[in-house]
């Protein structure tokens, strides 16, 4: 697991926490903004599993060799 996908997973779970707060509290900015939180996190994610997954095929290339 790298840096990336460590992040944005947190980043996802911290704004799944701020959504529930703005929703338990009525307020819209920060339920959008947990949501924008979650998004980025979701994008953070997939590049650090973009990231390990051509690290990971660039090692079978390399250990065919």
């Amino acid at each position: 697991m790298n840096k990336d996908q460590v992040k944005g997973r947190v980043d996802q779970a911290t704004g799944k926490i701020k959504e529930a707060a703005g929703n338990v509290v009525g307020n819209e900015k920060l339920k959008t903004e947990g949501m924008a939180e979650q998004l980025k996190g979701k994008v953070q994610a997939g590049f650090g599993d973009a990231k390990e997954e051509a690290k990971d095929k660039a090692k079978k290339v390399i250990d065919k060799m």
